[in-house]
């Protein structure tokens, strides 16, 4: 179990009972372009918080990639600028959701193994847990920024009605394409849109071929662990996407005939 991480905010000075502006940030083009575009025009920050999914206890469940640029690069740039940065971590990794074993009911004994897509309990247990306990151990009225573009009617409407959720984007009448040319201004567009226009982690079963790709191509070592994941015994859930019934073993075989196809094709290139 990772030990829970201290939170802000309980009993500062200055700031009770003040109004904190506080921004929520996934490292994506929307909400680091809020971040931006509140140091542009001056708009107020107390906090920023990026909650990181744990593969387990020392491996980060962020693409290698993302975290790195979160944690090297984007946060260094954001404590220049006179904020303070809170990487938030739950108290469970994806690693105790994958072996936890249940206690009732006709798979009594099996582990849970890899979550059904579409209902991913890791997303609950290792990074909304986090946030949850967050905001509730701050203490004053606060402000959330909310990184959501002008062009996403369908995501503009759950805050419409909030009070305290703010989009930076919505108030500059930011676009998410403008959203995307502002972080690549300021050298703050995160290396995964080179070959995604999503982030995750890295083992989601909602990973499509380009990430997949990616991952057995540049991080072998996180792919064999999904490899070795999928043998393990008493698996409830048995294969990586058990929406779809696809093993990461049909993937790895895939792959394998695609590399061997370039490979004969390179040699017939060469003759």
């Amino acid at each position: 179990m990772l030990a829970d991480r201290p939170v802000w905010g309980v009993s500062e000075e200055p700031g009770k009972g003040n109004m904190k502006y506080i921004a929520s940030w996934s490292g994506g083009k929307d909400s680091t372009a809020s971040i931006i575009l509140a140091h542009e025009h001056n708009e107020p920050i107390d906090l920023i918080i990026f909650s990181e999914v744990m593969f387990d206890e020392n491996i980060s469940g962020e693409l290698p990639e993302h975290i790195d640029f979160i944690k090297n690069k984007a946060i260094p740039v954001f404590e220049s600028w006179g904020y303070e940065v809170k990487v938030l971590h739950s108290d469970k990794t994806y690693m105790d959701c994958f072996h936890h074993r249940t206690v009732r009911g006709k798979s009594k004994g099996m582990k849970k193994g890899f979550v059904m897509s579409g209902h991913c309990d890791v997303q609950r247990d290792c990074k909304l847990k986090a946030i949850k306990q967050f905001w509730r151990s701050v203490d004053a009225d606060f402000t959330q920024y909310i990184g959501i573009a002008v062009d996403e009617p369908v995501r503009m409407e759950r805050i419409v009605n909030s009070e305290n959720k703010v989009s930076l984007l919505e108030k500059y009448g930011y676009t998410e394409k403008m959203a995307f040319d502002l972080c690549k201004k300021y050298d703050l567009l995160s290396p995964i849109y080179g070959f995604t226009n999503r982030g995750g982690c890295w083992f989601c079963p909602n990973m499509r071929y380009t990430q997949l790709k990616h991952l057995r191509t540049h991080h072998r070592d996180l792919w064999d662990k999904l490899l070795e994941l999928e043998n393990e015994p008493d698996l409830i859930g048995n294969m990586w996407n058990t929406l779809t019934k696809t093993r990461i073993h049909d993937w790895e075989e895939r792959f394998y005939w695609e590399d061997r196809q370039m490979n004969i094709f390179d040699y017939l290139k060469e003759d």
